[in-house]
Formats: structure tokens, sequence, C-alpha cells
């Protein structure tokens, strides 16, 4: 079996054959995926973490299926049914649409109106009307009358009954139907009487018609939503008549009364059973479809933001900014200790200016602030504006920080065991400065769905979007990696091979021993196995680490080839770190050995130039149009520095400084064609755009980024 699937996979994803196998046996082996990716690049050819987790998926796939199988041939089997032909259809039908057609006519059903008449021994009957030769049908269905069936019209209604559910279970009328849904196929929404007011945000969907083939990802979502909510009655049809033209076409091959008989029972099976199946089938298929589109708009927003440039270990006081309950400060050092807390009130209705001002420059001076951070909700713009203007004792960066998803964090079971003896207004401080310092360590408290990003998060599959989301947090975890002494329980939790119970074991050991001295010594940490310790070390750092490997990606399984190239060079491994005309000098041929290639050779050279390194940009101060604080200040024209908020398959949300974001339609974003945001924005990206309308009733702003 798993070399037909590693076939399949190969064929599928356009993958060599042996780089499936040997990935599906590494992940067999309980590797995980960053680890594979980052680690064992010659057993996979190099595959990324997409391309393994697309294998994995797929095999996931291709199992369910095997499962699927061995029920269906077992039910068949029961019945008596299951011929060396239908077995070997079966057997090598590997399509799950194709396979449930071919097991459609031997699935139990409840009572039918065709069992029914199965029941009343009409089934010859239908038979002779199927052959369509009978030219005095009438006298021959006259013979079928009984207790149960009082006249020729309840022979003939129960044979054509029967007639129906076959054409419904015939594959070749099934597949047909499938080619005109594809082809033809309309999606149309119309607004259910009475709900006119409710459904207001559903206007543009009141009498709405396009076909299947073109609807984009975010029109069925927002359809299927509507309708859900009971406000528009949603169908997908192909035209009726063609369909039944072309199904008498394939049925009706006589020019007599079984004919006429064939043609009634074909207009039912189609009314009745087939095209009710077949569009559950394309309705299931096109919110699959968009389902899929929407969780890799937000799997990649939520990359880009977890991502996102950190501003480091430096000392920074944070604002969570408000007007009549005034503005929480918080002072944090340089690991996200909370050393001060305190309010103060700026802002009308209370208006204390020069009392928050003189409070301000003490905690700056008192705290040795280095940086300041001001959460983007309600009188951010104003608390920046009062910041900016004060006169500090020192160079202070001002930074505006998304609060996205932070009141979530402060009223959350994590918030309350970080600080206990606090309020959820000193959490959302501490969150805002926390986030500044370290976007990736402080987002993975947070369920990414309360993020704010993508689309229609609430409307998709939840399953396939919490294992796509915590995919994408693990991948970003693992390819920053984490201080091993200051790294949370949480953000422990993601590293590869670890999981809650050793990622609390970790810090237990922490607390009870102090710091790590080195990565051998994980190994000491209850239930860290050789496996655990395998998957995990390399995306563990120790900073000020004895060996200085312990400080980089290197993995430990690769330190004897580090030290062998610094034995040959006649020098310790730190100096082959601190010098790089000492690393010149390395010829890495040398060190292949049967395991160890040039991929892994080629990464611990990068490492040794760069050790440690974050792959995060750095962090550039942004400025809003200080002349912009309300919707009301917009005019037509404009040209606006903004950041980029959120991206949508649609178009981007861009923040210009004021309630509502704007919208940059997907045809707004380039002077050139583009079918996918991504193309040309990311999260969080400063963009200049120009106002092209605005409409005051709706709070809606289109933007442009053309020109």
């Amino acid at each position: 079996m798993s070399d037909l699937f590693c076939s399949f996979i190969s064929k599928d994803l356009g993958i060599r054959e042996n780089q499936v196998r040997n990935t599906l046996e590494l992940l067999t082996e309980g590797a995980t995926v960053p680890f594979i990716s980052r680690y064992r690049k010659e057993v996979t050819g190099g595959l990324d973490e997409i391309q393994i987790g697309d294998i994995q998926d797929k095999h996931n796939k291709l199992s369910e299926i095997a499962k699927r199988k061995v029920t269906i041939l077992s039910t068949i089997e029961e019945q008596g049914k299951l011929t060396d032909e239908l077995k070997k259809r079966i057997d090598d039908t590997w399509d799950l649409t194709v396979l449930e057609d071919i097991y459609l006519p031997y699935k139990p059903k409840r009572k039918t109106r065709a069992e029914a008449a199965r029941q009343k021994g009409l089934e010859p009957l239908a038979t002779l009307i199927m052959l369509q030769r009978e030219n005095n049908l009438l006298l021959k269905a006259e013979a079928f009358i009984n207790d149960n069936v009082p006249d020729v019209d309840d022979a003939l209604k129960g044979a054509r009954d029967i007639i129906a559910e076959q054409i419904n279970e015939n594959e070749r009328a099934r597949n047909l139907l499938r080619n005109q849904f594809t082809r033809e196929a309309l999606v149309t929404a119309k607004l259910v009487k009475g709900k006119e007011e409710e459904a207001i945000k559903y206007k543009d969907y009141y009498d709405f018609s396009e076909p299947l083939k073109r609807i984009t990802s975010h029109r069925i979502l927002a359809i299927r939503r509507a309708e859900n909510e009971g406000l528009l009655k949603v169908s997908i049809s192909p035209d009726d008549e063609e369909c039944i033209e072309k199904m008498e076409r394939t049925f009706v091959r006589s020019n007599n009364e079984c004919a006429e008989q064939m043609v009634e029972a074909v207009k039912d099976s189609y009314k009745r059973l087939l095209k009710p199946s077949i569009e559950t089938e394309f309705a299931a298929l096109s919110k699959e479809k968009a389902d899929d589109e929407a969780i890799r708009v937000f799997i990649e927003n939520l990359r880009q933001l977890l991502l996102a440039p950190p501003l480091g270990q430096k000392r920074v006081l944070a604002i969570d900014p408000g007007f009549r309950t005034g503005c929480k400060v918080v002072c944090l050092d340089e690991q996200g200790t909370l050393l001060h807390n305190e309010n103060i009130y700026p802002h009308p209705p209370v208006n204390k200016v020069s009392e928050a001002s003189s409070r301000l420059r003490k905690m700056v001076e008192a705290y040795n602030i280095q940086a300041i951070a001001i959460g983007n909700g309600t009188a951010s713009r104003e608390t920046e504006t009062f910041v900016t203007q004060q006169q500090f004792d020192r160079k202070v960066q001002v930074f505006v920080v998304s609060e996205q998803g932070a009141s979530i964090y402060s009223a959350s079971k994590i918030a309350r065991e970080e600080f206990p003896d606090y309020d959820v207004t000193v959490r959302g401080a501490v969150s805002i400065g926390r986030r500044l310092m370290d976007p990736l360590a402080e987002l993975v408290k947070i369920d990414p769905k309360s993020i704010g990003v993508g689309q229609y998060q609430h409307d998709v599959d939840q399953s396939k979007l919490k294992k796509g989301l915590d995919q994408t947090v693990e991948n970003c975890v693992n390819l920053v990696g984490v201080n091993l002494n200051t790294a949370s329980s949480y953000l422990l939790t993601y590293i590869s091979g670890l999981g809650p119970q050793l990622a609390s074991n970790i810090i237990n050991y922490r607390t009870e021993n102090g710091a790590f001295k080195s990565r051998k010594e994980l190994m000491k940490v209850p239930r860290m196995g050789a496996k655990a310790f395998e998957q995990c070390a390399g995306f563990l750092r120790i900073p000020d680490a004895k060996n200085p490997l312990d400080r980089t990606a290197v993995h430990p399984e690769s330190y004897h080839i580090v030290e062998q190239m610094a034995k040959d060079l006649g020098c310790t491994v730190e100096e082959l770190i601190t010098n790089k005309e000492l690393r010149s000098k390395i010829d890495i041929n040398k060190y292949i050995t049967p395991t160890v290639g040039i991929p892994t050779l080629k990464d611990i050279m990068e490492e040794l130039n760069k050790p440690g390194r974050d792959p995060r940009q750095g962090i550039k101060v942004f400025e809003f149009d200080k002349n912009i604080r309300t919707i009301d200040d917009l005019r037509v024209g404009m040209v606006l520095p903004g950041i980029v908020g959120n991206i949508t398959n649609f178009g981007a949300f861009v923040d210009i400084g004021i309630k509502e974001n704007g919208l940059v339609h997907l045809s707004q974003l380039a002077d050139r064609f583009i079918s996918d945001p991504t193309e040309v924005v990311s999260m969080h990206q400063h963009v200049m755009v120009r106002v092209l309308s605005i409409d005051l009733e709706r709070k809606r702003i289109q933007l442009t980024m053309k020109e």
C-alpha cells in the first residue's frame, strides 16, 4: 500500500517518489515537519515545510479512503453481491466520488419509494419498461394488479419509482449531471421575505446570480453565512430543461409506450433524486474550495504577523490608551517583566495634562525606558501626539502597536496565571509592550482566530482552520528559535518535539535548578527522551552557553563536524565562529559523509557566519498624517501613509490612523493585473494610499495604491 500511496502522492504533488517515501518514513518515526525541513534535507531532497505538510495531508486522505473501502467491501459482501469484477473496481479506485458512486446501489437505505414498489413485486415491470421493447405495456401491467397494487396506474407509478432510483444510481447519469454543473451551474441567492432590515449587510446579494465556476470564495462564504442566518435562500443549478433533455437522450431509446414511461421516470429522477444530490455535492465542494482559499489567506496573514519585526530586549513603557478611564501605563524590563503600573489622564474629560506629562517623564527616567509602545485602539492618536510632544532626558522611540486580541489575552487563563494579582487593564498593557519586544512570543498566547486577521474565520471548517493555524505557529516558532532560559511555557509548547507536558517540565526544571548552561542539560528534564531531544534541541538557544554552538541553530548531532573543522584549522570553535578569514579556508566537500551532505554543510556554514541570527527584519518607526483624526477629515484625492492591517483575497485593509480602515480593492493594489493581494502587500507593511471614495453613511473608505 505504501508504494502505491507514494506513487499517487508523487504524481499529485510533482515530487519525486523517493522524496515522498523518505519523508513518510521520517513522519512515521515521529519526526516533526519543522525538524524534517531544517535538519533532514539530504533525506527529503530539500523539501520545505509546506511540501512536507502537503505529503502528510495527502497520505492521511489516502489512508481515510483505504478505511472507507474496507467498510464498503464488507457491506457489499454481507449482501452476497460482491463479484470479482466489482471487488477489482473498488480496489483500483482512489477517487472518493467515484468510489461512492460505485457503492450507491448497494448502500443500505431507509425505506424509499422504489423499495416500497419492489416489495409490491413491481421490479419485473420496471425491467420490462427499461428494455423499451414492449408495444402493449398496459396489458402487461395488468398482470401486476393485486391487493397492494389496485390498478394499472399504480403499477406503472411503482415501476417508474424503481427506474428513477436506478437512474439516480447510474454512474453515467451522475457524471453527465456533474459535467453540466461544472460548466453551466449558476449560484443564485434571493432575500427571504420580511428580512430586509436584518439582512442589510448582505444587500449586494438580495437578488444575486453568478456562474459557479467564476464565483469568488469570499462571496460563497458570505452567501452561505446569510443562508445559515435564515436571511437568504441559496441554490446551485444548471439549466433544468437542458439537463433533462441530455438524460432523455441517454436513457430513452424507443418511441413506444415504454419510452413514454421512461421520459416520466427520467424527469422524476432528475428533480426528486439526482439534482438535489448533485447540488448538495457541489455546494459542499464549492464551500470546501472557499474554505481552503480563506484558510490559505488567514495562514499567510498569521505567518506574517508572527514574523513581524521585533524591537528586541529593550526596556519598554507600554500604554493602553483611553479617554474617560485614562491611559493604563506599565513599565517592563528587557525580559518583559512588569516593574511598575499606574494610570495617567492626559485626555478629556479629566484633562490632567501637566500631571500626566510629569508622571510620564519620571517613569521614563526612573525605569531607564528605551522605547514606548502605544496600543492602536480608542484614543491612540491623541496619546501618540501627547507622548511625542514630551521632552524626555534621552532619545526614546515611540511605536503604535496593534491591540488585536489583547483583550482576549488579558481575560485568559494564561494571563491570570502570569499576573494573578493584577486586573485585565494591566495585563492588556503588558501584552501591548511585549508585542513590541517580541510579537511571536506574545501572540502565541492568543488563539489565532482572535488576532483579527483573515476573512470569515468563523464560517470555515474549524478543524481544518485550527490544524493549519497550529502548524503555522509551530513553523514560525521553530524558524525563529527560542531562548531556552527566557521562553514561556506557551512558546516552548510549539517547539518541535515538545508539547505542553515537556514544556511545563522544562519550566519546572529551570525554576528549581536555575538557567540551563548547555543543551545537553535538557536530558535531565523529566520525560525528555532521546527522540524528543533530537527533535527540539536545534531550535532551543542558550545565548550565554559555554559551548558556542549551543547559541546557534547548529544541531548537536552536527557539533562533531564543526569541532573537526576547528581542529583541522588548529583553532577553537569560538575562534572559528568569530573569525571570517578562518571560515573562508574551509572546504566543505572534505566533510561529506554517507549521512551528511552539502545541504547540511551549507546550513552549518551559514549559521557560523551569523550565529543565532533572528531571521526577522528590523523594526521601523511609523507616523500617520497628523491632520487626519476622523473620517470627516478625509477628502477624495488625499495621499496618506498607512499600515496594512488585514489581507483578504479581494484586497487589503489599511489603517490610516482613524477608527475606520480603508479598503484597497484587488484591482487597486497595482498598475498591473494581480490575482492575489500577497503578490503586492504583506501584513503591517508601510504603504502610501490615495483616497478614492468616502461613504460616510456606511463608514466605508475606498483607497488605491496605483500610481
